[in-house]
C-alpha cells in the first residue's frame, strides 16, 4: 500500500519548470530553479525556440525507467508549449515507440505536421523519420488516427475521456511509471469488468499491474 502512495506523492509534480538556461544543447537543457538544476530532455523545435533566452518555461512530462516493475529512476522530458508534449504522449502511447524515438519525432515534425501524416495515413512521410521503419510508421498510423481524430477536447484517448476520475488516475499513474498508455487502458477495461465495477485508484492500479 505505502508504495501506491508514494507513486501519487511524486505524479503530476511538475506540469511546467520556469527558470534560467544554465546549459543548453539540441538535446538537453538545464533549467536553474530556486538554486536547483533541472536536467530534461528536449527536441531539436522546443531547442530552436529556446536556444536564444536566458529564462525559459518548460511543460514537462515525467517519465519513471521501470525494471522488474519498479521505478529506478525519473527522466525529464521538456517542451516549448503543451501541444508537442500532447503529442510526445500520443505518440509514446503506440507500442514499440519509445520515448527517444518519440523525441527524434517531433524533432523531424512539427506536432501539427505530425498529426496531419497520421490522419492522412501518409506512412512514407513518417518513415522518412530517422529510426522509423516502415511497420513502425504503419502501427502508429493504425492505433492513433482514429484516436487522434476523434480525441476530446481534453486531448485524452477517446477510452479514458470518459471514465471515471479514479480511472483517468490510474491511467496516468501506470504511463508514469513506464506502461504503455494502450496497454494500460486496456488493463483497466480488463479489471473493471468494462467499467461495470467501481474501485480506488490504488486498486485499479494493483489488479493492472497482475495483467500488464
Amino acid at each position: 500500500m505505502p508504495k501506491f502512495r508514494c507513486i501519487f506523492a511524486t505524479l503530476g509534480m511538475y506540469d511546467f519548470i520556469s527558470g534560467n538556461i544554465e546549459r543548453i544543447s539540441p538535446t538537453h537543457v538545464v533549467l536553474e530553479n530556486h538554486g536547483i538544476g533541472y536536467l530534461i530532455n528536449i527536441s531539436i523545435n522546443t531547442y530552436e525556440r529556446i536556444k536564444q533566452l536566458k529564462q525559459a518555461q518548460l511543460f514537462t512530462e515525467q517519465v519513471f525507467k521501470v525494471e522488474n516493475q519498479n521505478p529506478v529512476a525519473v527522466l525529464l522530458f521538456g517542451f516549448a508549449d503543451p501541444a508537442e508534449r500532447e503529442m510526445f504522449q500520443w505518440l509514446t502511447s503506440v507500442s514499440g515507440v519509445g520515448n527517444n524515438t518519440a523525441l527524434i519525432m517531433l524533432s523531424s515534425l512539427e506536432p501539427d505536421a505530425l498529426t496531419s501524416a497520421i490522419l492522412n495515413g501518409n506512412v512514407g512521410l513518417l518513415k522518412s523519420i530517422k529510426g522509423i521503419g516502415e511497420k513502425t510508421a504503419q502501427r502508429i498510423v493504425l492505433e492513433l488516427r482514429d484516436r487522434l481524430g476523434g480525441k476530446s477536447k481534453k486531448g485524452l484517448p477517446m477510452s479514458a475521456a470518459g471514465t471515471s476520475d479514479n480511472t483517468s488516475e490510474a491511467l496516468a499513474a501506470l504511463t508514469t511509471l513506464g506502461y504503455n498508455r494502450a496497454a494500460a487502458e486496456k488493463a483497466g477495461v480488463k479489471v473493471t469488468e468494462n467499467g461495470k465495477l467501481q474501485m480506488s485508484v490504488e486498486d485499479l492500479i494493483k489488479n493492472s499491474l497482475k495483467i500488464l
